[in-house]
């Protein structure tokens, strides 16, 4: 069945869409998604960003700083909480992580605990720093199997990658790549499918590129380069039921937030809070507490018992219809 037939009676119009954390604008159940079991925390390091992309999901420039640099001290305490539910992975995303001050400490103390951890970022000049490549060899030297890194290279070509991310911003990714592998780091590559290319084309100049660069990625292996589809809140999207389940022939249990949290710091709070996963940033009605245990809990609104009820466009667009996740799947 096509996705036009999946609930789009628009009886109250578009407008009224993900307004109601139970039901759709045409008055269904709205489908939601139980924690199973959590395998990635997700820390956001602060919105800043060295530069600014034509659409980031989560509008990180070098001035949006929304989200505030969490510390170390901060972030700690759930890493404890994530050892006593066996979270396997902290993955930390932005902005662009490396500008956060405390960044490599909160990944050291990661490590430590045992995590496997994952980086995303723009793999430029703030990763490019001396001391952070000093810092980096360090704990890659002493954590081989538990680091990786995944860089953002939305498109094979410096024509359309440039078209999103802005002039000059291409070949520093490619330096920052070619010194990842070279110095033995675990890499993969987060690209976009707003190309209008198919699946095949692309993987296939992601793996002209990793050839040319002799990096140790298998372009064909989607969770070493991941093609993440394009969120526009802009486009309209139809609302996820409980019916869309076997509609789609998917489960709940596959989407991002059956297995993620993320940790977010809000500029001028008290305190860092959970959300159910990386795309929804901003929306004080997914705040759901201030520790795991209580995010776990959180009932009311968009949650029910911890379940997340999929009311927003990302949650269509991205995870349902996309099959979108920001965690690694190896």
């Amino acid at each position: 069945m096509s996705i036009e037939a999946i609930s789009l009676v628009k009886t109250r119009g578009s407008d009224a869409k993900f307004t109601n954390p139970d039901l759709t604008a045409s008055g269904e159940p709205r489908a939601q998604v139980a924690l199973t079991q959590l395998q990635t925390l997700w820390i956001n390091t602060g919105t800043l960003c060295n530069i600014t992309c034509r659409n980031c999901y989560i509008e990180s420039s070098p001035k949006n700083d929304r989200l505030a640099y969490i510390t170390t001290d901060e972030a700690v305490p759930f890493f404890d909480e994530a050892q006593q539910m066996s979270v396997r992975e902290i993955g930390f995303t932005g902005g662009e992580p490396f500008l956060n001050p405390g960044f490599l400490d909160m990944v050291s103390a990661a490590l430590q605990r045992g995590f496997e951890v994952l980086i995303l970022t723009n793999a430029m000049v703030p990763m490019q720093r001396r001391s952070i490549k000093d810092a980096l060899l360090k704990l890659n030297e002493k954590f081989p199997d538990q680091l990786k890194l995944r860089v953002s290279l939305d498109h094979y070509s410096k024509a359309l990658h440039e078209e999103e991310r802005g002039a000059g911003t291409f070949e520093p990714a490619i330096v920052g790549l070619n010194w990842l592998a070279e110095n033995g780091f675990s890499i993969s590559i987060a690209g976009r499918t707003c190309w209008g290319e198919t699946e095949d084309q692309a993987r296939s100049g992601y793996s002209a590129l990793v050839a040319k660069n002799n990096w140790p990625v298998d372009a064909e292996d989607p969770a070493r380069v991941i093609l993440f589809p394009e969120m526009d809140e802009a486009v309209d999207v139809p609302e996820i039921t409980t019916a869309c389940w076997h509609i789609l022939n998917k489960s709940p249990q596959d989407m991002m937030c059956a297995t993620s949290r993320m940790v977010v710091k809000r500029k001028g709070a008290e305190h860092p809070v959970v959300l159910p996963c990386t795309l929804l940033p901003y929306d004080e009605a997914f705040e759901m507490g201030t520790t795991l245990k209580r995010a776990s809990a959180a009932n009311g609104g968009m949650f029910d018992a911890g379940a997340v009820k999929l009311c927003h466009p990302h949650c269509a667009k991205f995870c349902v219809l996309g099959g979108g996740s920001c965690t690694a799947r190896d």
